[in-house]
């Protein structure tokens, strides 16, 4: 049966929604993969399929375009949220992730916050190839490490001008340190409430923006020191506020937008 889906961008942070509700999910990895394709399908950073949950609102399902799978997206989440929340005409929802139990909830302005749960910081958590302190990693730059449902690795730099994105970043996403490979931040710290942030995106190359990696660079910034508990956080695409009191779990605040809705054939779906 044909496949309806809805594309969605977080401050240029581009996803696809999928609602498979009451039927059989019915994404693979080829299917993710040939919808994630930007010239044969539809293009996305990452697709969200809403499933059916016993202990939730919904459950969802997260892949990149390559057709692996990840455990948390902040803005495909939001998106998700979103959509649900206007569907049942409310203000708060929970989604059931592999990452654990998301609070979400929609903000007086229109914004979406979500509850992204608590960064972890042990080498085996980000994972890490040996054991190691992960607050400041061996690597040139001293990056910091945080697992926040997937793997985080922060440069702390003086001028994000002067970084090349596109050399380190993947550099450090395969290094042999990280098992899994990571995603990789470059932070300009404005002040202690704002940074501005780019991003080397695991599997993506650079994305105008990344709610989870927000998250890390934002987590990693206060555990050195260098940030308050609330910090606007300005990338490529805009801003998004993460806030994080050093214990519990790690807020996202941000927009999201709707681009366009569309549907995948039988056709299409008989293809992959």
């Amino acid at each position: 049966m044909p496949l309806p889906f809805h594309k969605m961008h977080a401050n240029g942070d581009d996803f696809v929604i999928v609602d498979a509700r009451k039927m059989a999910n019915p994404v693979t990895s080829a299917l993710a993969r040939r919808m994630g394709d930007r010239n044969r399908g539809i293009g996305f950073n990452q697709l969200a399929v809403v499933l059916d949950c016993d202990d939730a609102d919904a459950r969802l399902e997260f892949w990149n375009a390559d057709g692996s799978t990840l455990d948390v997206c902040g803005s495909a989440t939001r998106g998700a949220a979103d959509r649900l929340m206007r569907e049942s005409n409310a203000t708060s929802i929970g989604l059931r992730t592999s990452r654990g139990l998301l609070t979400c909830e929609r903000m007086s302005t229109g914004v979406i916050s979500v509850s992204m749960g608590e960064p972890r910081f042990g080498w085996l958590d980000i994972p890490l190839t040996r054991e190691l302190a992960t607050a400041a990693l061996p690597l040139a730059g001293d990056p910091a490490a945080c697992n926040m449902g997937n793997p985080h690795c922060t440069y702390f730099v003086e001028d994000l001008a002067a970084v090349d994105v596109a050399t380190i970043g993947p550099a450090t996403e395969t290094d042999p340190l990280f098992p899994l490979r990571t995603n990789v931040h470059f932070v300009q710290i404005i002040d202690r409430t704002r940074i501005r942030l780019r991003i080397w995106e695991r599997w993506g190359g650079i994305p105008l923006g990344s709610g989870s990696c927000c998250c890390g660079a934002v987590v990693n910034g206060i555990r050195r020191g260098l940030l308050n508990h609330s910090v606007e956080v300005e990338c490529d695409g805009g801003t998004v506020t993460v806030e994080w009191d050093g214990v519990g779990p790690v807020v996202l605040i941000g927009p999201v937008e709707s681009v366009f809705s569309g549907i995948i054939t039988d056709t299409q779906l008989q293809a992959v």
